[in-house]
């Protein structure tokens, strides 16, 4: 059987930047049982990136993470990971209090500013807002095409269509089974399974973190005729309830719900999608004409909404890399680097434990 460092399963977001951190200087193979990377909730993201969004270990992942979404390694991406939107945190006036709680570097807008930097925006819903001028949007798939290549050409073994059907404890390590009939050895396993990481816990005996998943929908419809949109920030209620912006000349909108949900390939609910129109359209002057297209993900929570990064302090060798919530892109090159570090038993990198970031607060054993 071949032998690994570490068998990575699952190659989203979480778990190719971890292929990508580790392959410098360990044997690494990266399972994925679907037929493309990023299938799941990595390839139906919103793509922002917003220092605000998140509790306060979230933040401080983001923020670590900003330096290289700005300057990645020469050959990374062939575009800015990083491109200006901004960010529109819109109140009615009945939830004006409310813009007092979000966190992060904002800029007050009275009724005028607001309405001024969103003319769709109806006059009688808004109250005020703030500004979020460092948010951006983010170039998902060039991010996670670049951890893919890059863990590739530091020895990486990548495969796709290879279902992970069992995983086998022994003594100096663990034997990871994939559907096809084939084996391979592991010192360690990385669970990066998205929301099916409980699962593949449970193939090894491992006692689960209780992951939720929860499935968002989003929608692309078309801009209102006569309006030139492409300065729009995003628009995100400041009780989280929707939110929309800028797509390709298109606009983006989520009703933002979190529907529990069994691990599955989500798709859009009509009743989701009726919700998401008749919330944007209470708030802005967006006419609904035609859905062009919509979708759904799965964002995986664990009780605290942060993320899951360690070993099990019950099954040696096992790793966590799971609980990543609607968060994963925008930490990801941080929470990867952290991966690495506690995979490798080194502590967390100093630049993520200076923006307040433990790895106490990373680790499975906070949910024991």
């Amino acid at each position: 059987m071949p032998a690994f460092d570490f068998v990575i399963i699952g190659s989203g977001m979480a778990g190719a930047g971890a292929a990508y951190e580790l392959a410098d200087g360990a044997r690494v193979l990266l399972l994925e049982r679907e037929e493309a990377h990023g299938h799941h909730t990595t390839g139906r993201s919103a793509a922002l990136f917003m220092e605000s969004y998140g509790n306060e270990v979230i933040r401080g992942l983001t923020r670590a993470s900003r330096a290289f979404f700005e300057a990645p390694p020469q050959g990374f991406a062939d575009y800015p990971l990083l491109t200006p939107r901004g960010c529109l945190h819109l109140a009615r006036p009945d939830q004006v209090e409310a813009l007092a709680s979000v966190p992060g570097v904002v800029e007050p807008l009275d009724k005028a500013a607001v309405l001024a930097m969103v003319p769709a925006l109806r006059p009688d819903y808004v109250g005020a807002g703030l500004y979020e001028a460092d948010a951006m949007d983010a170039d998902v798939a060039g991010l996670h095409q670049g951890f893919l290549r890059g863990a590739k050409a530091r020895g990486a073994e990548i495969r796709l269509n290879a279902e992970v059907t069992g995983v086998a404890r022994r003594a100096d390590g663990f034997v990871v089974t994939c559907a096809s009939g084939e084996s391979f050895e592991a010192a360690a396993v990385v669970n990066a399974a998205g929301a099916w990481a409980d699962v593949v816990a449970a193939m090894a005996g491992v006692r689960p973190v209780g992951l939720q998943p929860m499935r968002r929908t989003a929608v692309i419809v078309d801009a209102p005729e006569g309006l030139d949109i492409r300065a729009w920030p995003a628009v995100i209620d400041v009780d989280e309830q929707f939110y929309f912006k800028p797509d390709a000349g298109r606009i983006l909108a989520s009703p933002a719900d979190e529907t529990p949900a069994e691990p599955h390939d989500a798709w859009a609910d009509d009743m989701d999608v009726a919700v998401c129109i008749e919330r944007v359209q209470d708030a802005a002057d967006i006419p609904v004409r035609r859905i062009v297209r919509s979708w759904a993900g799965l964002r995986s929570f664990v009780a605290d909404r942060s993320p899951v990064i360690g070993y099990d302090l019950e099954t040696p060798g096992f790793f966590w890399l799971a609980g990543q919530g609607g968060y994963g892109v925008q930490t990801a090159p941080a929470a990867a680097r952290a991966a690495a570090a506690l995979a490798r038993r080194r502590d967390l990198p100093s630049d993520i434990v200076a923006e307040g970031v433990s790895a106490e607060a990373l680790s499975p054993a906070r949910l024991r």
